[in-house]
């Protein structure tokens, strides 16, 4: 983990910690930099996370109705790191090796993160032959063998200790102020593999309810995320009841449809999301509904970035999509149709940069990273180049705790660099890719700045001369590399 100072650390109520802030920042300043100052290392105390809606005035964040010292809503900021078997066992024993919760719940809050997904595959096998997965939410009560030799599903049972998992998993995150979305379903394996839906529940020689979800016999289970078999659709809906009666009174929870299913998946998924809804309204507690990216090699499968805009979801996770703007190398501006969570995991599998975290959060997005983690499902979580990403995940959550987000928007027209979000007039954060100098349009800003340079690798933070507004003004960072720039009116 890079160095960290204080001034990071998101405070446990930000209106009471402003003068501590200000004042580390003066005392550092004055020895040389923050470097120089103590720090005490690990995670600070977690703030109890507040129940999400999609704020009023700015949506392209959350709200969960706390306010800010001016009265205004706080906007809440999700980042965090994802990782495929951090709800189910995913492995080469039978049954596959437990999954260290505790320890990864310790691995978020030592980068700072407060958000991830919760991954449901539905195979009980994946990738090859030797990855196992465990434990299922529906029953294998027989009579009879499935494909992979064990008792056969009951699809009329439920797994209660499926659900149990679940609860805990969800309950030790909210202790730990970190948000959950939910994965009812996942897609990615039923549109890129032939061979693995024989490993489903829904196949017809695996399960005692004689469900068959390949009635066309091409060997993908495309069907399961369609409406084409009304019997599985209400399987799936007495599934997803019973995911909200196990955690919909919890305040931590979103939910995710489906993980990379296809366009032939559209309307399922839309139907879903409007399920999901449905059955919240008549519950004392609403949770956000997302919509990810429709992936499949098949081009002809592939969902667009418009099918999620279009959709009924909270929020939605892109794909990169071509031109001018592209979420992986040149992230638009949001614009608050919809609260935009950009994923690793659609933009380039296990892929990352720290760059491109810092071009999402100045272009007013929420960045998540699809974590290899410890590198038991797929490769090496170790690699250095992860840690950069982890770590500038936590950086931006940090400073976004310090910010007024909610007055915030993308406005890189200020900014020579491009990346700038602002409350004009009154606060500016700027992204620098390759550091030295930035010129930043405070010509609608009368007042005077507070200055300060981030280093988003190490983590360390700088104050810098104060500066008056009312013109064009140009800025040298005093680090090598990368820098983010932060404005605020006196």
């Amino acid at each position: 983990m890079a160095k960290q100072h204080p001034i990071f650390e998101p405070p446990t109520r930000l209106k009471t910690n402003q003068t501590k802030i200000a004042a580390l920042l003066s005392v550092c300043a004055l020895i040389g930099g923050l470097t120089a100052c103590a720090h005490t290392g690990g995670s600070t105390a977690a703030e109890p996370p507040g129940l999400l809606r999609v704020h009023p005035t700015n949506p392209r964040y959350f709200t969960d109705g706390t306010k800010n010292a001016d009265g205004s809503l706080r906007a809440v900021y999700l980042t965090g790191s994802h990782t495929w078997n951090n709800l189910i066992d995913i492995g080469p024993g039978d049954p596959p090796a437990t999954f260290d919760y505790p320890a990864y719940l310790d691995f978020l809050g030592k980068h700072h993160h407060n958000f991830f997904r919760l991954w449901s595959p539905e195979e009980v096998v994946l990738y090859d032959a030797m990855h196992n997965v465990a434990p299922q939410p529906w029953a294998r009560s027989g009579p009879g063998t499935a494909i992979d030799g064990k008792p056969k599903f009951d699809l009329g049972q439920l797994n209660q200790a499926y659900f149990d998992r679940m609860r805990q998993r969800v309950e030790a995150a909210g202790r730990r102020g970190i948000y959950v979305a939910i994965m009812f379903f996942e897609g990615w394996t039923i549109g890129n593999k032939r061979d693995r839906f024989k490993y489903h529940p829904f196949h017809r020689d695996n399960n005692v309810n004689g469900i068959d979800g390949d009635p066309n016999r091409d060997d993908r289970g495309r069907e399961v995320h369609s409406l084409e078999i009304p019997a599985i659709t209400k399987l799936q809906e007495a599934y997803i009841r019973r995911v909200i009666e196990t955690v919909g009174d919890l305040d931590n929870v979103l939910y995710e449809i489906a993980n990379e299913s296809g366009n032939y998946s559209t309307e399922w998924q839309y139907h879903l999301i409007r399920f999901v809804k449905a059955v919240e309204a008549n519950r004392p507690k609403q949770h956000p509904v997302g919509m990810t990216f429709q992936y499949t090699s098949d081009t002809k499968f592939r969902g667009t970035n418009q099918l999620l805009l279009d959709s009924p979801a909270d929020w939605i996770s892109p794909n990169k999509d071509a031109g001018e703007w592209n979420y992986k190398d040149n992230p638009p501006p949001a614009d608050g149709r919809k609260v935009i969570v950009p994923d690793t995991d659609h933009l380039g599998g296990i892929w990352g940069t720290a760059t491109w975290v810092w071009k999402c959060f100045t272009r007013g997005h929420n960045p998540i990273f699809m974590d290899p983690y410890d590198g038991r499902v797929l490769d090496d979580g170790a690699l250095p180049r992860w840690e950069s990403v982890r770590t500038s995940l936590g950086l931006a959550h940090q400073l976004a705790r310090r910010v007024n987000l909610g007055a915030m928007t993308p406005q890189g027209a200020l900014a020579s660099s491009g990346y700038c979000l602002a409350a004009a007039g009154k606060e500016y954060v700027v992204y620098v890719p390759g550091g030295d100098s930035v010129t930043i349009d405070l010509t609608a800003a009368p007042g005077s700045f507070q200055v300060e340079w981030l280093d988003p690798r190490e983590g360390r933070s700088r104050a810098g001369k104060g500066v008056a507004g009312a013109a064009k003004r140009t800025f040298q960072s005093p680090f090598d590399g990368d820098v983010v720039l932060h404005l605020k009116v006196q």
